[in-house]
């Protein structure tokens, strides 16, 4: 749902996966990305450091990261 509104094509999410690539199959381009993750530690209160950012090519990794980051802050 975070990325909804960055998706040009929302067609695109209708068989999104964990597997789906955020940039090359949801044609995000990078600042978006950074868009998308903002928004997310935004809705989680979580702070995602650049080294995470930089492993999030994926939606699971996305979750894998926000998961990740939710249970060190609890």
């Amino acid at each position: 749902e975070l990325i909804r509104e960055y998706v040009k094509e929302p067609a695109l999410l209708e068989n999104a996966a964990m597997e789906t690539r955020i940039i090359q199959d949801l044609k995000v381009n990078s600042a978006r990305l950074v868009d998308i993750i903002i928004k997310a530690e935004d809705a989680f209160d979580i702070e995602i450091d650049d080294d995470d950012a930089d492993e999030i090519r994926t939606i699971g990794d996305a979750v894998n990261v926000v998961e990740k980051k939710l249970r060190v802050a609890h």
